[in-house]
C-alpha cells in the first residue's frame, strides 16, 4: 500500500498559493524554526505560527524571479531541510 497522497494546492485570493504538506523533522530543526517564529513576532509585534515562520524563510530564500528563466527552464527544487538548515543554530541539547 502507498501512504503517498500528492497534496492538493489552493488558489489564494491574494494570487499566492497555498500546498499542505506532512514533513518529518528532528527535533533540533524544529526548535530553531521555533527561534525564526519567536525572531519573526518580534519583528511583527504579534504573535507568529510555526506554518508562518517556515512560510517566511521559503519566501526570503528563495532566488528573484526563478520562474521567469528563458529556455523554459525549471528552477532547482530546495529540499524542505535546506532552508531549516540556514537557521541559526542552537547551542546546548535538546
Amino acid at each position: 500500500m502507498n501512504d503517498r497522497v500528492t497534496p492538493a494546492m489552493h488558489a489564494l485570493p491574494d494570487g499566492e498559493a497555498e500546498i499542505s504538506l506532512v514533513l518529518r523533522l528532528p527535533w533540533e530543526d524544529v526548535a530553531r524554526l521555533g527561534q525564526e517564529a519567536g525572531r519573526l513576532a518580534s519583528q511583527m509585534q504579534r504573535p507568529v505560527t510555526l506554518d508562518e515562520a517556515v512560510s517566511h524563510r521559503l519566501r526570503s530564500t528563495r532566488p528573484a524571479a526563478a520562474h521567469a528563466k528563458p529556455g523554459g527552464e525549471q528552477p532547482a527544487a530546495v529540499a524542505p531541510s535546506a532552508s531549516v538548515a540556514s537557521l541559526p543554530r542552537i547551542s546546548g541539547t535538546a
